[in-house]
């Protein structure tokens, strides 16, 4: 939908100017006429035949103006009147008219390949986008000189018929096609009121009307529209709310009116689409290629590919300044100011920029992370009742084929459960109260790979939802399914979101110890940590954090092979923070501490984080080496203070670190100052010590309160 955005743009009177951004070449430098013959062939010979469904009339309208145009430029190029040789104005009026062809490309390429429910939404606008291309055009044919240059008498006749019929042209909105918009909102109302509209109506709506004719074609209808609350500005009509509900309400006809069984070759299609069109020849589109510095992100100096605004009003890549303040950073890479909140605000404007810049020259622009943009967009809008009870009607369709319906049926139902619960408390709380929970689990240990995947994930992404993590944990055998996927999934996704599942779970205090207990879970979890993905690291090691929080699982955690996989972790930048987390946890009993003692890299790994690790991470770090040295003895207190550069990482963190981290260094080197060793390097500590008869005696009494890792749960 790159055509839409920058379509989008072209009503938008505070964006930049057109000339900055939507004519893609610099006239004086090509064969003008040429090139204007050159569009407008294109406009014509790509849209003449073309079948408009909405916005039959205005297109076609539009592309006999163009056609006259093309009759226009037919002469001037054939009788040599090139545009070296065109007065002055002439030029001026043909360079106007090379973005009123490029614009009526775009609007037409629009209607022609959008959503059939965004053009019906958009009618009244659209239809005002071709009344004022109409107008343009008529300004400019009543100032073209066009006793200027010499025309044949048809070609004068053409233009001056062209001129009278742009004046007496009036906005036209269809009114077949602003009766279909109507009772598309008159569906909604009655999901408002409480009514599931009659099933009769809805398919001669959607089936007979609008020609969407089955499972496939209702989806891309629906991708089309949740693109559009991506890309949602504050000021378009719908709203997001709106827009919520109808895209909850086609959901639920496309079960309604289509089932659920799958044609796997339409599936097969669907994933290999064909790239669209250009909007402009290459030739026109290589005249300049540099990428413009506003669209590149100070910090990577790459093409921002989702673009945010931070607090200070400076924007970035979206990856990148996410990956800075991860780094511990609270000040504005650009301007070095305090940043006053991390929320990061969607800059849409500048990206839309972006698109329309990359489709003019042909670069690939990946779309920013689908799930991040919907979750963001459907957490600035409260659901509608509509889409509420349009979910709840879905849902009920999805339960009830995951309870009877076919192995394929199943399938697509537990795909679509995962969907409808990746956003909003209200449709994982109906979900799981309308019975899903047991189905999901017996779709666990289906041999289809797909099946298990969107089962587990369904699981996990319910499982956000505080009361439904009772609901897992009480239905038998849920548990050891979830850990069964984690071990032999079928599919690496399948095991990583099995593992994020876990960590979910553990989040409640009485469920960590019975997760632990299960057979295979704490093993796999440390397999998942030493082998898996990035992104099953993480899940691993976050879920093993949560565990370690409970004293009673350490001894579960070093029998499974958690510490060794947890200190192997050490060397990993992602996971890193949360391993020396964990280890703290653990370390605090002294059979943690004589576990961690016994992995020879332990220490070395510790003082690493010290050294080149995170805020956070350097945090975690010393907490580790402090527990280990008050729970583990002389022995790991010798093995702790006789680490090369110790005393210069203590004091140099004392200057720098966080809070919580120089409160730590402190008391480590208070440890060592109370240590009966003579033999023990104290040298460098002085400033440690200084900080530390300063500070409190107190050993914290709190498990976890003095880690300090980042937890977050992503839907999926």
């Amino acid at each position: 939908m790159a055509s839409g955005a920058i379509f989008s743009s072209l009503r938008r009177r505070r964006s930049p100017t057109l000339d900055a951004f939507l004519a893609p070449v610099d006239l004086s430098d090509v064969a003008l006429v040429q090139t204007l013959l050159s569009v407008a062939g294109e406009i014509v010979s790509c849209f003449s035949k073309c079948c408009f469904f909405l916005q039959r009339k205005n297109s076609r309208s539009l592309i006999r103006r163009v056609e006259a145009f093309q009759l226009l430029l037919e002469y001037l190029r054939d009788s040599d009147s090139g545009s070296s040789c065109l007065p002055p104005t002439t030029v001026l009026c043909l360079k106007e008219l090379y973005l009123l062809l490029y614009r009526s490309k775009i609007l037409l390429d629009y209607c022609a390949q959008s959503s059939k429910l965004w053009l019906l939404l958009q009618n009244d606008s659209i239809s005002g986008h071709f009344h004022d291309l109409n107008q343009e055009i008529s300004t400019l044919l009543d100032v073209f000189p066009v006793k200027d240059v010499l025309l044949s008498k048809d070609i004068t006749e053409q233009v001056e018929l062209l001129q009278k019929q742009s004046r007496r042209a009036k906005l036209f909105i269809d009114m077949k096609d602003d009766a279909l918009r109507v009772r598309f909102f008159s569906f909604l109302d009655e999901f408002e009121n409480g009514r599931i509209p009659d099933s009769a109506e809805l398919r001669s709506f959607y089936v007979e009307k609008l020609q969407i004719v089955d499972a496939d074609s209702c989806r891309t209808e629906i991708e089309a529209l949740e693109e559009q609350i991506v890309n949602h500005e504050g000021d378009i009509e719908p709203t997001i709310s709106m827009l919520i509900g109808l895209v909850a309400m086609t959901r639920y006809c496309r079960f309604l009116l289509f089932g659920f069984e799958e044609d796997e070759l339409a599936l097969e299609n669907r994933s290999q689409k064909k790239p669209k069109k250009r909007l402009i020849t290459r030739e026109i589109a290589e005249t300049f290629f540099t990428v413009p510095k506003d669209f590149s992100c100070p910090i990577s100096l790459d093409l921002m590919k989702d673009p945010v605004i931070i607090s200070t009003g400076q924007t970035y890549d979206r990856s990148s300044i996410s990956r800075w303040m991860e780094e511990g950073h609270t000040t504005c890479p650009k301007t070095g100011q305090m940043l006053a909140h991390t929320r990061l605000v969607p800059n849409r404007a500048l990206r839309n920029l972006i698109v329309q810049w990359c489709t003019a020259h042909g670069v690939p622009l990946e779309p920013p992370e689908v799930m991040d943009a919907m979750g963001e967009a459907f957490a600035s809008a409260c659901p509608t009742k509509a889409a509420l009870e349009a979910n709840r009607a879905t849902a009920k369709l999805l339960i009830q084929q995951l309870a009877g319906g076919s192995q394929a049926g199943k399938t697509v139902a537990a795909r679509e459960i995962r969907l409808l619960a990746k956003t909003g408390k209200e449709n994982r709380a109906f979900i799981a109260e309308a019975g899903a929970i047991p189905y999901l689990r017996n779709l666990l240990s289906s041999p289809n790979a797909v099946a298990q995947e969107n089962s587990v994930t369904a699981l996990l992404n319910l499982s956000i939802f505080d009361k439904n993590k009772s609901r897992i944990m009480d239905e038998e055998g849920c548990l050891g399914s979830i850990v069964d996927v984690l071990r032999f999934g079928h599919t690496t996704e399948a095991r990583e979101n099995a593992a994020a599942t876990l960590f979910s779970l553990s989040a409640v205090h009485d469920y960590k110890k019975i997760i632990a207990d299960e057979i295979g879970a704490v093993e796999a979890l440390a397999g998942l940590l030493q082998e898996g993905t990035p992104r099953g690291k993480k899940d691993a090691v976050t879920a093993l954090f949560n565990l370690s929080t409970h004293t009673e699982n350490c001894a579960r955690m070093i029998e499974a092979g958690a510490v060794a996989a947890l200190v192997g972790a050490l060397g990993n930048e992602g996971v890193a923070e949360e391993a020396a987390g964990a280890l703290a946890l653990i370390v605090r009993q002294p059979i943690g501490a004589k576990a961690v003692v016994n992995e020879e890299a332990a220490v070395a790994g510790l003082i690493g984080m010290m050294r080149c690790g995170t805020p956070r991470g350097k945090e975690n770090a010393v907490a580790a080496l402090l527990e280990l040295c008050r729970s583990g003895g002389s022995a790991a207190t010798e093995r702790v203070v006789k680490a090369p550069a110790l005393a210069g990482l203590l004091q140099t963190l004392l200057f720098t670190g966080t809070k919580r981290a120089r409160r730590k260094a402190a008391s480590l080197a208070r440890v060592f100052q109370r240590c009966e060793h003579a033999s023990l390097p104290y040298g460098g500590l002085g400033v440690g010590y200084a900080f530390a008869s300063n500070s409190t005696t107190t050993r914290d009494t709190s498990f976890a309160s003095d880690v300090s890792v980042p937890m977050s749960i992503s839907v999926l």
